[in-house]
């Protein structure tokens, strides 16, 4: 199966100044846990509600003055949407992300995977890759 086939499309990307409360309130409204964040027509980075909690309310930062600049996790891992959902996992795991913006060759962005994603359309074959991200993740909770 390819990425194309189980990412969520229709993506909304936000800028690095965007105040982070605004993204919150986005990321609850929507019950997404991540989104991308983009500065002249180009990915720059990721922000996800586990940045907002460690870097800005964990920090005791002025929340209402944070923008996503200030919290965001730098730099772009990304997919091609035309690869298998297998590569992506493996790159989701070689990296130890969740979540993977979706790119076409002409390198725009088409939508966004994450593990859920897989979870919840990939073929069964790929479960036990699956399963070892998320025990791997567990682990850490012990």
């Amino acid at each position: 199966m390819l990425v194309k086939e189980a990412m969520t499309g229709e993506v909304r990307w936000y800028s690095p100044d965007t105040p982070i409360q605004e993204v919150a309130r986005v990321m609850r409204d929507e019950g997404i846990g991540c989104v991308p964040i983009g500065e002249n027509d180009r990915l720059v980075g990721m922000i996800t509600d586990r940045d907002i909690t460690c870097r800005g309310v964990a920090a005791g930062e002025r929340l209402d003055a944070l923008t996503c600049r200030a919290v965001m996790s730098p730099g772009i891992f990304f997919c091609f949407e035309d690869q298998t959902l297998e590569q992506a996992l493996g790159q989701m795991q070689e990296r130890q992300v969740h979540h993977l913006p979706v790119l076409n060759r002409q390198k725009r962005m088409t939508g966004l995977i994450s593990l859920g994603d897989i979870a919840l359309k990939g073929e069964s074959s790929i479960l036990a890759p699956l399963a070892k991200i998320a025990a791997r993740d567990a682990e850490r909770h012990l």
